[in-house]
């Protein structure tokens, strides 16, 4: 632009500038029509240059301009808000003034309280419509008559897990419902919200959300078995939300108790006589006696208390109410109001069972033992669910008992981790009876589930047992040891009166009996083997240190060695058979202690097996045997396996088992050493 023309402008925008004065000047100063002109013509640039900046800045500003009307928007509806408490103040005040007129004004007092309310009620409504009409997809809640509006406005939802703010929502409490609605993104002419739920007033709980910074000016709405949590602006206006909350779900309350009793038909009806002696007319009104008085405020308030208390996790409170009703309820007739109230009741004690339900199901977390059980299991039973109380503590115990088991490190060492796995399962299983006495105290009838619950437990536990101890392939000695752990632990249980010991080796039996019978392959095979190399020659031990430890270990395994040995290091028996004793007896010692009734005959048989693969070498060396020294030292051999082997074998059978082995004394018998010829032949009978 021109010097001339920013000049004209900035005289243009003077505060001080007069138009007429400005004509006077410009027409004194002109020469003629085209100065004139000319002058015209620059004030209608700078004109069109103006719309045009003043288009520009439309445009620049349009998003302000969208905001500003958004904002116009809010201040009407505030501005009906306003409206709507003046008159809610406006009938307060009515109601008021009305009550402290006197008695003569009576009539005139009930004229004006209805008209106002009327009016009032109109209002409310026509308020609310005009609010809905911003709310995409709730055409249909005005269709309910009498609806109106009490209070609304703008919270933030939160998620209930983390506490995070998920959207901004708008409340419309109404007087028989509550209407949630979140706001729109892309908004389309006046609609600014989209419908979300909408909730009866007895639906739902109200709950103060004590403030936690930064989580403040929070309240809870239960519907269970959800809920939902909503930030307030301030302090001020929770408060508001909470207070306005109460009274409109008592007034409704109070609403539907009158509108009952107004149903209820106050001039007397003249019943159809029936001439049916045994006809009883369920319709007559009951005395005034067998009235059950049930506007009592505990009683009204109940529903919603026992929802307060199950959604506070107080089951404790929930059950003494139902208690408390139960015995204001006892002998009392059964009226419509009091079926009513208890189908109130029973919903909320279904909500409560299955709340209890979840507390004992194995999602829960499992930590704390049996006694973490004990407030859900003695609800339910005081609810008069001993069943299912007893049902789902097994279930809670037996997955407890499992993680605990799955948890558990398996270490290198087989008989270190039997002992954790005997240590955990058999405290937990002790632990569990104890706290089952005591809770199922009064209850009988379940201690025979238990007893079933115990067997199954015992079997997952000879699973685990199983699969470290014999599906591994360890020594008999290590297995050995590992099914003693068992046993002794297993015992424990005797304390409270639980014997599962004959379970345990029902359980076990199959395993053992086919360890035994490896472990009796192995002993024979060694010993054909050794047999196979068998020179009959004396054994050297070389030191005085070697001699003294086999003798202590004869001496151990209770056999009388000292004959057999002299003053040096050797032996007068040979490799063979002081081998074969050693592993025997050995065999002898570990099958006592994996020893069950059940295994009596199969180890019996092992060891007559091994005793007779050693006996029939002896017998076949003496009698294919030429040299009469060498058969006099295997003739000393079989002396000592049929003196005194075979005796003690026999003795700590017996000793073990507790009878004497028949078999094995029979064994012994045939198989004594007799010399048939003095000169040349020497058997085994």
């Amino acid at each position: 632009m021109s010097e001339t023309g920013n000049r004209l402008r900035k005289l243009l925008e003077s505060p001080n500038f007069d138009p007429q004065t400005y004509v006077k000047q410009l027409s004194q100063q002109s020469d003629g029509d085209r100065d004139l002109q000319e002058h015209r013509q620059k004030i209608q640039n700078l004109a069109d240059e103006t719309a045009q900046n003043l288009k520009k800045n439309v445009y620049k500003n349009y998003r302000q301009f969208i905001e500003t009307a958004k904002e116009i928007s809010y201040l009407e509806s505030e501005m009906y808000q306003l409206s709507h408490i003046l008159t809610e103040q406006k009938s307060i005040m009515e109601s008021i003034t009305q009550s402290l007129l006197s008695t003569d004004k009576d009539e005139t007092s009930k004229e004006m309280q209805a008209a106002f309310p009327k009016e009032t009620e109109e209002l409310k409504q026509r308020t609310l419509t005009s609010l809905l009409e911003k709310v995409e997809g709730a055409k249909n809640i005005m269709d309910t008559p009498g609806r109106h509006l009490v209070y609304n406005g703008d919270l933030v939802e939160f998620d209930v897990d983390n506490m995070s703010p998920i959207q901004k929502v708008h409340a419309f409490l109404m007087n028989d419902c509550l209407l949630i609605a979140t706001w729109l993104p892309n908004r389309r002419g006046t609609v600014k919200y989209k419908y979300n739920a909408l909730y009866d007033l007895e639906s739902f709980a109200v709950v103060n959300v004590k403030d936690n910074p930064p989580m403040k000016d929070m309240f809870k709405i239960l519907m269970f078995p959800d809920s939902r949590i909503f930030q307030a602006e301030n302090s001020k206006v929770k408060k508001e939300w909470l207070e306005i909350l109460d009274e409109t779900k008592k007034n409704k309350a109070s609403k539907d108790k009158h509108k009952k009793e107004e149903e209820v038909p106050m001039s007397p009806v003249r019943a159809e006589v029936s001439t049916n002696p045994f006809d009883i007319d369920d319709d007559e009104p009951a005395d005034s006696e067998n009235t059950v008085d049930l506007s009592l405020e505990w009683i009204q308030e109940l529903p919603e208390d026992l929802d307060v208390c199950i959604a506070q996790r107080d089951f404790e409170g929930a059950v003494d109410l139902l208690d408390k009703l139960n015995e204001y309820l006892k002998d009392q007739p059964v009226t419509p109001k009091v079926k009513e109230l208890r189908a109130k009741v029973d919903e909320r004690v279904r909500q409560l069972t299955e709340v209890l339900v979840f507390e004992l199901s194995p999602d829960r977390s499992l930590r704390g033992g049996p006694k973490a059980t004990r407030r859900a299991v003695s609800q339910l039973i005081r609810l008069g669910q001993s069943t299912k109380a007893c049902e789902l503590f097994l279930n809670n115990r037996a997955a407890a008992v499992q993680t605990a088991i799955r948890q558990l490190r398996i270490e290198g060492a087989t008989l270190l981790y039997i002992h954790k796995l005997c240590n955990i399962f058999f405290t937990s299983l002790l632990e569990t009876a104890k706290e089952f006495e005591m809770d199922f105290a009064g209850n009988t009838g379940c201690y025979s589930a238990f007893v079933v619950w115990s067997r199954s437990a015992i079997t997952m536990f000879v699973d685990a047992f199983s699969k470290q101890v014999f599906d591994s392939k360890e020594s008999l000695s290590t297995a050995a040891e590992c099914v003693k752990v068992a046993k002794e632990h297993c015992q424990q249980l005797t304390e409270i009166g639980l014997d599962l010991t004959f379970t345990l080796q029902s359980l076990l039996v199959k395993d053992i009996r086919a360890v035994l019978q490896s472990y009796k392959d192995i002993i024979i095979e060694a010993t054909k083997h050794r047999n196979s190399e068998e020179m009959w020659r004396r054994m050297n031990l070389m030191t005085p240190e070697a001699l003294a430890k086999l003798k202590e270990e004869m001496r151990s395994c209770g056999i009388s060695f000292q004959q057999y040995t002299g003053d040096d290091c050797w032996v007068n028996l040979s490799y063979t058979v002081v081998a074969f004793t050693k592993q025997m007896m050995n065999f002898l010692e570990e099958g006592l202690k994996l020893y069950f009734p059940e295994l009596h005959m199969v180890l019996l048989e092992s060891l007559r097996e091994i005793i007779l693969v050693a006996v029939q070498h002896v017998d076949y060396s003496l009698r294919c045997e030429q040299d009469s020294e060498k058969k006099s030292f295997i003739l000393q051999n079989a002396t000592f396996l049929h003196d005194t082997v075979l005796p003690v074998v026999e003795r700590r059978f017996e000793e073990g088992v507790g009878k004497p082995a028949k078999q094995l004394q029979d064994l012994r018998k045939s198989t004594r050493p007799v010399r048939i010829n003095p000169d040349s032949t020497t058997s085994l009978v």
